[in-house]
């Protein structure tokens, strides 16, 4: 049954920090979320990158945290991305995740660029098609090595902003 309506989306705060890190369950899943964070991921290193990243969001059922994403610039300032995007395992699947990536185009749409960028590990195909779903092309590829030691692809994709306005009519 889908509920999304529901659920709020809201600027994040210090007192949703622990909900935050509670949807990180595992090392595999951060270093999907968050590749350069380290396991146990804690309230240092998300206080960390709250001054290294800006519109911190959340999902809330009722005030339980069940989603979170935010705002970065890569190194040379030129390029907005969608990051550390990240749902909570019991909520996924229910069209939340398309939600609040709706929500941070919007906020970038309205206040930054008319462009967004993401980025999406090559085996995360749930994420792929979620993006893709959403008009979101692919651009440039990175190779990367995983923390046990193979190599994989971060697929770099993109939506301009008359892109999603013909897609939101």
């Amino acid at each position: 049954m889908n509920h999304t309506n529901q659920y709020k989306i809201v600027v994040a705060n210090v007192s949703h920090y622990s909900g935050i890190l509670r949807l990180i369950t595992s090392p595999e899943e951060l270093y999907l979320v968050y590749p350069s964070g380290i396991w146990p991921f804690d309230t240092a290193q998300l206080n960390q990158l709250s001054k290294e990243r800006s519109d911190f969001t959340v999902v809330l059922d009722q005030e339980r945290v069940i989603g979170f994403a935010n705002l970065y610039e890569n190194l040379s300032g030129d390029k907005l991305f969608i990051g550390n995007v990240v749902i909570s395992d019991a909520y996924r699947s229910q069209g939340i995740g398309k939600r609040l990536i709706r929500h941070m185009c919007d906020i970038i749409f309205n206040r930054y660029a008319s462009e967004v960028h993401i980025s999406v590990f090559n085996f995360n195909t749930p994420a792929l098609l979620l993006y893709a779903s959403l008009g979101f092309r692919p651009y440039d590829l990175e190779q990367r090595s995983l923390p046990d030691g193979k190599f994989s692809v971060l697929i770099h994709m993109r939506l301009y902003r008359r892109t999603w306005q013909d897609n939101n009519r």
